[in-house]
């Protein structure tokens, strides 16, 4: 095996990564996400408001949207490599750091 070949694909990879996570943050695309999750529609307000003053029975999913469920084999299998990917990139950057701190230790 070609150690530096290796090492160079996973570094690349890495640093693509480290650039979509980055990107997907700095766009506010979880920001949204979440902020979508918290907020009530337009629409959902002003049947809240007219049902508050008819005196109807308040119930809070009746004025918030139902979310698609996406849950099938792919997003399980997504789910499943990225916990493998994860826990293999933390072994990883774990022995890494263990070797520069060896090495830095011994001069």
């Amino acid at each position: 095996m070609n150690y530096k070949s290796i090492f160079k694909s996973i570094s690349i990879l890495l640093i693509i990564m480290f650039l979509a996570l980055y990107i997907s943050q700095a766009t506010g695309y979880y920001n949204y996400e979440a902020e979508k999750k918290t907020t009530l529609t337009k629409e959902a307000i002003i049947q809240f408001e007219e049902d508050i003053k008819e005196g109807k029975e308040i119930n809070v999913k009746n004025y918030l949207e139902e979310e698609t469920n996406y849950n099938n084999i792919y997003t399980k299998a997504g789910r499943k490599l990225s916990s493998i990917i994860e826990t293999s990139f933390q072994k990883f950057m774990n022995a890494l750091m263990k070797e520069i701190a060896k090495t830095v230790n011994d001069k």
